[in-house]
C-alpha cells in the first residue's frame, strides 16, 4: 500500500498520508516519502498549490515510535541527528515549507507531534474546530526536532510556544486559532482547501511565488526582505505571466502559462 496518496486536478496536487490503521503516523519510510514526492512536485512547474491533509479523518497521530525504537533504525537515526546539514526527519517537513507554491494542510481528527510539525510547515492551515492537537514530543522525553524553531517563528510568541512545547498540553483547533497556530476553522477542511486553492488559481502562478518567497524572507532572513521585494518585482515584470495576470483582469478566460520561477 502506497504510503501517500498523491492526486492532481488541475494543478491542485492533494497528498494525503495513508496510514489510517496507524492513525498516520510517521515511519521512517513515510518520511522519506514526503521528501521524495515533494521533491517532484517541485520540478512539476504546472503544479500551482498543494493541498497536505491524511486518508480516514486523521491527520497524522505523530511519529510511529515502534518504527523509531525498532534496533534496525536506532543507527541510522543517530546519523541523520549527528551529520552536518538538515536531518531527513527536518527536511520532511521544510521540503514543503520551501516549495515555491502554496501549500495548505487541511487537519482534522489528530495533529500530534510530528504531525504538527508537518501542519506547521504549511503556509495556511485549516482545521476541523474539534481536532486534537498537541506539540507533543515531552511527553515521551524528545524535544522537537522537524523544524519546529523555523516553522511556530512568527504564529505565536516565544513565551506561549515553551509553554505549548515543554507541557505537551493536547488542545482544540478552536483554541489553535485563538493563538495563531491555526489559519482558519470549518466543519470539511478539505473543501475549504480546495475552495482556497481554486480562488489561487486566478492569480499568476509566478506572483504567487514570489509572495511566498519575499514574505518567508521578511520571517526568516529579514536583512534581504526589501531587497528580495525588487528583485522578484523585476523577474515578475520580465515574466510573461505577469502580462496574463492583467489581460485575465478583464478576460477572466485567460489561461497562465506554467510557472516560469522557482
Amino acid at each position: 500500500m502506497a504510503l501517500l496518496n498523491v492526486s492532481n486536478q488541475n494543478g491542485i496536487v492533494t497528498v494525503r498520508l495513508n496510514r489510517p490503521e496507524k492513525r498516520n503516523a510517521m515511519s521512517f519510510a513515510l518520511l522519506r516519502e514526503l521528501v521524495s514526492t515533494a521533491k517532484k512536485i517541485e520540478k512539476d512547474r504546472r503544479v500551482r498549490c498543494v493541498i497536505l491533509t491524511g486518508e480516514a479523518q486523521v491527520f497524522s497521530a505523530g511519529i510511529d515510535l515502534a518504527d523509531l525504537n525498532a534496533p534496525k533504525n536506532s543507527l541510522y537515526a543517530a546519523w541523520e541527528l549527528i551529520k552536518p546539514g538538515q536531518s531527513l526527519f527536518q527536511k520532511a517537513f521544510l521540503v514543503w515549507q520551501n516549495l515555491p507554491v502554496p501549500v495548505i494542510a487541511a487537519i482534522e481528527g489528530y495533529c500530534f507531534g510530528a504531525g504538527m510539525q508537518l501542519a506547521l510547515a504549511a503556509d495556511i492551515r485549516i482545521a476541523q474546530p474539534e481536532t486534537k492537537m498537541s506539540i507533543m514530543e515531552s511527553r515521551w522525553g524528545l524535544v522537537p526536532d522537524m523544524g519546529l524553531t523555523r516553522t511556530i517563528k512568527g504564529l505565536v510568541g516565544i513565551d506561549l510556544a515553551k509553554e505549548l512545547t515543554l507541557t505537551a498540553r493536547i488542545f482544540d483547533a478552536d483554541y489553535a486559532k485563538e493563538i495563531g497556530l491555526v489559519t482558519h476553522l470549518s466543519e470539511n477542511p478539505i473543501e475549504r482547501a480546495n475552495q482556497l486553492a481554486l480562488e489561487l488559481l486566478q492569480r499568476s502562478p509566478d506572483a504567487l511565488t514570489a509572495a511566498k518567497r519575499v514574505l518567508d524572507a521578511m520571517e526568516h532572513e529579514p536583512k534581504k526582505a526589501l531587497r528580495l521585494e525588487k528583485l522578484w518585482q523585476l523577474k515578475l515584470i520580465l515574466g510573461k505571466n505577469s502580462r496574463l495576470a492583467r489581460q485575465k483582469d478583464k478576460h477572466p478566460e485567460t489561461e497562465f502559462l506554467p510557472r516560469q520561477y522557482k
